[in-house]
């Protein structure tokens, strides 16, 4: 079994920065891709961005696109998201998650994710 723990999360002013981890635990942990998401109070859950695991290729959702960073580090079974010039819209829970059956979905998808880690807040205020 595997378990993603997230951590990083907190309150900062718009314009600051963060950065949240989030780290897989267990025998093996090799998926095929590992996402963000976030939802904001009533509000759908949406992707924020992705990154394979093997070649590092990263993807990204429009209305983050340049302020925030995805990264990997195989090494640590981690994945980074840096996020830079917040905004009070990008207040919300944050969640990762692992495509450990590698089924071809979208990374953009909810469903194409079969592990998720527990999410953290993160509060942007004005």
């Amino acid at each position: 079994q595997v378990q993603l723990v997230q951590s990083g999360g907190g309150v900062v002013q718009a314009g600051g920065s963060l950065r949240l981890s989030c780290t897989g635990f267990g025998r093996t942990f090799n998926p095929d891709a590992v996402g963000w998401f976030r939802q904001a109070p009533g509000k759908e859950r949406e992707f924020v961005a992705a990154v394979s695991w093997i070649a590092g290729r990263t993807y990204y959702a429009d209305p983050i696109r340049g302020r925030f960073t995805i990264s990997r580090e195989t090494a640590t079974n981690t994945v980074y998201l840096q996020m830079d010039s917040l905004r009070p819209a990008d207040t919300a829970v944050y969640y990762c998650a692992a495509d450990r059956l590698g089924r071809g979905g979208l990374v953009g998808s909810e469903s194409t994710y079969d592990h998720w880690g527990q999410g953290i807040q993160v509060t942007v205020s004005s």
